[in-house]
């Protein structure tokens, strides 16, 4: 298990701009990894009305359960090493083997057994180190909407909102506000 708080800024792109930023990176849609996030909450979104969210993430051989709650500047995440099976057992809602995980939705009052799995989105991700931080191209699948995301992990928020505003000023990309994925997630699935 892990607890750590994450900062990051994120800004929607246009198809335009993120292959833009591929070339400005020296970067190719082939060197994306692949990973799918599976989002669960209960049916009355218990965890989505505390600002919260819940993922199962597969990554290549790596898969993870995160719990994402609200910190001051960001996000708390506690998180779950799983295997395959472990996973399995939580998408198809046989089990919650994620320990660490289980005990803090268990604080928030949501018991494992009223979570339903919300759907799956696949990110083709390309992430590298940026001025003290982490720089993330994202190009995401979902509900049948392709959408392009940049996001810049750090440890100090002033610092990195100063960062990620001058490479969106230097690349000409205008500031836009951007939710979470899981929150573009869950309204275009109410579109449908």
């Amino acid at each position: 298990m892990t607890k750590e708080l994450e900062i990051e800024f994120k800004n929607l792109l246009t198809r335009e701009e993120y292959i833009k930023l591929l070339e400005l990176f020296g970067y190719q849609k082939e060197d994306a990894h692949t990973q799918i996030n599976h989002y669960f909450d209960t049916a009355d979104f218990t965890l989505r009305n505390r600002k919260s969210a819940l993922r199962v993430r597969e990554k290549g051989q790596q898969i993870e359960c995160t719990l994402k709650t609200p910190a001051e500047n960001g996000y708390y995440e506690i998180t779950d090493k799983l295997d395959s099976q472990q996973a399995a057992r939580i998408i198809e809602n046989r089990g919650f083997p994620a320990p660490e995980v289980n005990e803090a939705l268990s604080e928030m009052g949501v018991s494992p057994e009223n979570l339903i799995k919300l759907g799956s989105l696949i990110t083709h991700r390309i992430e590298f180190p940026y001025q003290n931080g982490l720089l993330v191209l994202d190009h995401s699948e979902y509900h049948g909407i392709d959408d392009y995301e940049l996001e810049f992990e750090v440890k100090d928020y002033e610092a990195g909102k100063q960062r990620f505003e001058a490479l969106l000023t230097d690349t000409g990309i205008p500031l836009r506000k951007t939710d979470k994925k899981i929150a573009r997630f869950m309204a275009a699935a109410k579109k449908q």
